[in-house]
């Protein structure tokens, strides 16, 4: 992703706050935020809204992360629909998703790209 000239990446938390292979909620600019910290994967750090729309509960940060036919996601965990952890699609009603944010590792620090 190439970065718009006037964004900037903030810090959203440390390293620190994250668990190794799992999710943490955050709050980022009034938003319930889900980010997964999946050690020696492709990007390590994921960030979509922690907001489940089939139930209605701010619970994704809590669901289990997986393999789906070669895409990384994450199983709510309510009524286990499947959520792409790089677009946000689930992975079984394409017309329903949850919002991504582009996230880092700077050193110790998570941070979000803000618009």
């Amino acid at each position: 992703m190439t970065a718009n000239p006037n964004t900037e990446w903030k810090k959203l938390c440390s390293k620190n706050d994250l668990i190794p292979n799992s999710g943490v909620a955050a709050l980022y600019e009034g938003n319930q935020v889900a980010l997964f910290y999946i050690p020696g994967y492709e990007n390590e750090v994921y960030a979509i809204g922690n907001h489940d729309p089939f139930s209605g509960a701010n619970v994704l940060a809590r669901g289990l992360i997986g393999d789906l036919k070669g895409e990384i996601m994450v199983a709510s965990p309510l009524y286990k629909q499947h959520f792409s952890l790089n677009s946000g699609e689930c992975m079984e009603d394409a017309e329903v998703s949850v919002p991504v944010w582009p996230v880092r590792l700077e050193g110790d620090d998570v941070e979000i790209l803000a618009a």
